[in-house]
């Protein structure tokens, strides 16, 4: 892709402005490991789920969506949208509960909620299997996608044939050289900045990436005479197939594997989104007070479903006439492929900047989020508990230096994202239902999350160990294909049903088998947390505590969830030259989207100053 000077000022300008707010917040962040963390836990709504959005917003999910499209149709995306039930769940029953924990990583929860050794080991296990494993895998598919479109954009031979020249190692130096330039920028800033840099070049991020893409999308429906002209040209490509327009998969469309994956992503895939983890829970943590914890959910889930993926999705369905399906084997290439064929002198600059921004806000959330866990739930937890904040802020930044460099090495292993994605799916769908039930069950102890985290790594690793018992001889090469099969990227829905009912069954068992957590322990829990559900005999211990309403909780998630998928399927039907449709669709979105804001403002924020939820907060204390 030939870049004229406006683009490389527009991509010098960005990097530029990105830089200076790293450099901008370096002091702030440098005060306390809770600053550099969870930025002193003053973050208000739309910076926190604004940063969310960013993070989500990856440099892989573009790829990876339109590849999705041109692979089976429109429908494929329910592998995310299917996601928004979990989101919605954590604005009603999750966000105000996190904020109220006062933590600072997820993992921290844990000694919260449970006591004694145990709980101290699944702490432990949770920030390595977090902050390490499941933080270095995502870092890993950013980078692979950072490859994937630097080899599309770049003639990257000469830089390749220069490194081997000088080294005599054969590697494609072009793309290793150029993702590690980028990540050394990212680490840059986010080493300096600490969280507030990160959120604060999140919200600029987020601007550019989605300039960028709404600017592809736009000029591709230029270029094909407008919505209308679109749905046109794309029924006629070859092998075209009435399933690529269709919302919703069918048997008779999509095929029955289609339709199975379908119905497990409606009915339980959206289980793992529940109660938010990860970098969701650091922002919600990090906001001013419950209000803006609840009120960033809900503007994360409705910006994330709603507004980011149309614009992905019309660049896939138009890449099906600039490149049939059957001209190219990957189809993560094809979007990379649409921005160096459409975009003209400007928007290509406009274009690698939002690139560049994709990446960078999944890589600087990623390393800071992955170090909070190694220096809060690890370091000072168990190493090293009384040093200065500087001396915790100086480890926090060497051990964001580590997780990049694992982090590369995991890209190097990887070869298509969305295997990776469904992959990491099923290794983290066993814990589903124990993470939702732990707030509201009293009975849930630590051995109950130990057992299903183990259960889960057997049950989505198990096609490895059976290699090994082919090898030796001990199972048949016949049984061997079956499971390979059963393992297979195509069947993953089927696997992550399985796993997650096989996972519950062996948690809820265990969960009877051991004692409970001590009565003393829960009613601390309960004061400071004031969850609602199933506390039995300690609510009656806590009679002066008010508790949240489940019954009223639920009513605001069905009615957040029509909201998020009416605002889908309006925005859907309007790019898909159906207007009226959409409009009227979107009239529906409009009307329960103001009742769920209205049942999301009861209770705690029935008095919605700042100071009147810092009084809640206090009292809760």
């Amino acid at each position: 892709m030939q870049l004229h000077i406006i683009d490389w000022i527009l991509v010098a300008g960005y990097c530029i402005a990105t830089f200076w707010i790293g450099l901008y917040y370096s002091k702030r962040a440098s005060q306390n490991i809770n600053e550099f963390f969870v930025a002193g836990n003053n973050l208000s709504w739309w910076i926190a789920g604004t940063s969310m959005v960013a993070t989500t917003f990856a440099v892989d999910t573009p790829l990876v969506v339109s590849g999705l499209v041109r692979k089976g149709g429109i429908y494929e995306v329910w592998y995310m949208w299917s996601l928004a039930m979990g989101g919605v769940l954590t604005v009603f029953f999750f966000a105000r509960l996190w904020r109220r924990a006062g933590i600072i990583t997820d993992a921290e929860f844990v000694e919260l909620r449970y006591s004694g050794k145990a709980a101290a080991a699944l702490r432990a296990f949770q920030a390595v299997f977090n902050g390490i494993i499941v933080n270095c895998i995502v870092i890993g598919w950013v980078m692979l996608a950072m490859v994937k479109i630097t080899g599309v954009l770049f003639d990257l031979d000469w830089l390749t044939a220069k490194a081997i020249a000088a080294t005599g190692i054969e590697l494609d130096w072009g793309k290793i050289i150029t993702v590690a330039a980028c990540s050394i920028f990212v680490l840059i800033y986010t080493i300096s900045s600490g969280f507030w840099g990160v959120v604060m070049t999140d919200f600029l991020q987020f601007i550019v990436a989605m300039a960028g893409a709404i600017s592809l999308a736009a000029v591709v429906l230029w270029q094909m005479g407008g919505p209308a002209g679109m749905v046109e040209q794309v029924a006629a490509s070859p092998g075209f197939s009435p399933k690529v327009m269709a919302f919703v998969p069918t048997l008779q469309s999509a095929g029955k594997l289609a339709f199975i994956t379908f119905v497990v992503q409606l009915s339980v895939q959206w289980l793992g989104a529940g109660p938010g983890a990860g970098y969701i829970v650091q922002r919600m943590v990090a906001t001013k007070n419950e209000k803006h914890a609840v009120l960033s959910a809900l503007w994360f889930n409705i910006a994330n479903n709603a507004i980011r993926p149309w614009p992905w999705i019309i660049v896939g369905l138009a890449s099906l006439v600039y490149f049939p399906i059957n001209v190219e084997s990957d189809a993560e290439m094809a979007y990379p492929r649409m921005m160096m064929t459409l975009l003209p002198t400007g928007l290509k600059g406009l274009m690698l900047a939002s690139m560049l921004a994709a990446f960078m806000s999944t890589i600087d959330t990623q390393l800071n989020w992955g170090a909070s866990y190694l220096v809060s739930d690890i370091y000072r937890r168990f190493m090293k508990k009384n040093a200065s904040d500087k001396h915790y802020v100086n480890v926090s930044r060497l051990a964001m230096c580590l997780l990049l460099a694992l982090g590369g090495i995991a890209a190097w292993q990887s070869q298509t994202i969305s295997a990776v994605w469904k992959y990491l799916m099923t290794l983290m769908s066993g814990g589903a239902m124990v993470a939702l039930l732990r707030w509201y069950w009293w009975r849930v102890n630590p051995w109950s999350e130990i057992s299903a985290l183990v259960a889960s790594l057997i049950f989505a690793n198990a096609n490895i160990f059976c290699r090994l018992l082919a090898v030796t001889g001990i199972l048949p090469t016949s049984a061997m294909s079956r499971i390979e099969w059963f393992y297979s990227e195509e069947l993953y829905a089927v696997r992550l049903f399985f796993i997650i009912v096989l996972c519950t069954i062996v948690w809820v068992v265990v969960t009877y088998l051991t004692a409970p957590v001590s009565d003393a322990h829960l009613e601390r829990f309960y004061r400071k947390v004031r969850p609602g559900g199933w506390w039995n005999h300690i609510a009656k211990r806590c009679s002066d505590v008010e508790a949240d309403s489940v019954a009223r909780e639920w009513i605001g998630w069905v009615v957040g969830v029509i909201s998020i998928y009416a605002s889908v399927f309006g925005l859907g039907y309007l790019c898909l030259a159906r207007p009226f449709m959409g409009i009227g669709v979107l009239i529906i979105a409009a009307i329960t989207g103001w009742m769920t804001v209205v049942y999301a403002s009861h209770g705690a924020f029935a008095n919605w100053t700042d100071e009147g939820a810092r009084k809640n907060e206090s009292e809760g204390s």
